[in-house]
């Protein structure tokens, strides 16, 4: 498992101009390549009286697969400046396409490769992304001396508590990237005086998006 990496987490549609041309970029997570064709093959559909609908789309947690293509414009001025905008952006399972309406003024090779990036770009920063994590469930009891110690811990290194249960004793359960969860351990250990009891549970992805954390189905909107 990768330990992280940037995704959609809801496409979105933008429009720009260029010399009367519109070009309008329609972009959508895409898990597998098969939903990737799925989207493209939507969006021919919707938009079948467009002048071309160019598309890119990387698929896997460390971009194992990827495509783009021009759809009738003149070969590298769209699908891959397009998937240039994905991979720059770092984007993991993101199928894009961009539907272009022919404003009646050629914009040659250079204008091309603007517009489709710019129209890009602009796609994806209508969407929302987000950041996958793998991490580790872990839960922690202690005795009330130890809870505030631990709270600061917690909101030093940004690890996010996921639930709390306060009746003799302080039970809280965390979500830590895998990665940290035995340097966290040991400063927990270290700062509660060895009092902590701490229990790894199952590990799954999540993510944090505008302080909500994100796991299994809702990581899908």
């Amino acid at each position: 498992m990768i330990e992280r990496y940037k995704t959609i987490y809801s496409g979105s549609e933008a429009e720009t101009l260029e010399k009367k041309s519109r070009f309008i970029a329609n972009v959508r997570l895409a898990e597998s390549e098969e939903e990737a064709l799925a989207f493209i093959e939507e969006m021919k559909k919707k938009y079948w009286d467009a002048s071309h609908n160019c598309f890119a789309y990387t698929v896997g947690e460390r971009q194992e697969i990827v495509r783009a293509g021009d759809d009738g414009e003149p070969g590298g001025t769209a699908g891959r400046p397009m998937l240039d905008v994905l991979l720059g952006e770092g984007l993991c399972n993101t199928a894009l396409v961009v539907t272009r309406y022919f404003g009646g003024t050629l914009l040659g090779t250079g204008g091309l490769v603007r517009a489709y990036s710019a129209a890009a770009r602009e796609g994806i920063k209508a969407s929302t992304t987000i950041e996958k994590q793998y991490g580790t469930l872990l839960e922690i009891q202690t005795d009330y001396n130890g809870i505030g110690k631990i709270q600061y811990i917690l909101g030093k290194h940004k690890i996010p508590i996921t639930d709390s249960q306060y009746t003799d004793v302080a039970a809280i359960t965390i979500l830590a990237p895998i990665s940290q969860i035995q340097s966290l351990k040991a400063e927990i250990t270290e700062a509660t005086n060895g009092r902590a009891v701490m229990s790894e549970k199952e590990n799954r992805y999540f993510a944090i998006l505008k302080g909500r954390i994100l796991t299994g189905d809702a990581l899908r909107p």
